[in-house]
């Protein structure tokens, strides 16, 4: 399985932030859309990813508050990417050996979307479950074999 077919399932919604923008308007966008993480985007370009790892460590850096500080101060500016074409294992390698919970998908210098550890968890799962019900309709289809004459 290919990221192309996490991002099919997905769907194409995708929400980004300016690095300028206030970093308390980013995490009130994150809040309301009950989203993990927003892409950052200038000039039409992928500039950086904030997730709740950088909103929760700018929470504590300002004593339990976000601060006045913009995304660009608390972005990830080099995040990890992938394409269409990399593989599900690769994907799933990457995340765990980075500790990356969202991946931005490029085509070139194209965004195509997000995918997360949910999206990656929930597409291998249903991939199996296909696999273990095709495989018991194989079962149960089984052609009973015809004895042998013996005559």
């Amino acid at each position: 399985m290919k990221v192309s077919e996490i991002l099919q399932v997905k769907g194409n919604i995708l929400y980004t932030i300016t690095p300028d923008q206030p970093i308390v308007d980013a995490a009130n966008t994150m809040a309301e859309k009950d989203i993990g993480s927003l892409v950052v985007m200038e000039f039409g370009d992928l500039v950086g990813m904030l997730t709740f790892r950088e909103v929760l460590k700018a929470v504590h850096a300002n004593d339990g508050s976000v601060g006045a500080g913009t995304v660009r101060k608390h972005m990830d500016d080099a995040p990890i990417t992938v394409t269409p074409d990399t593989e599900v294992n690769e994907v799933r390698r990457i995340m765990l050996e980075k500790h990356a919970r969202y991946l931005p998908v490029m085509n070139a210098k194209t965004l195509l979307g997000v995918i997360s550890f949910y999206d990656v968890a929930r597409a291998v799962l249903e991939a199996q479950s296909f696999e273990n019900r095709m495989l018991k309709a194989y079962i149960r289809d089984w052609p009973a074999e015809q004895e042998e004459n013996t005559n």
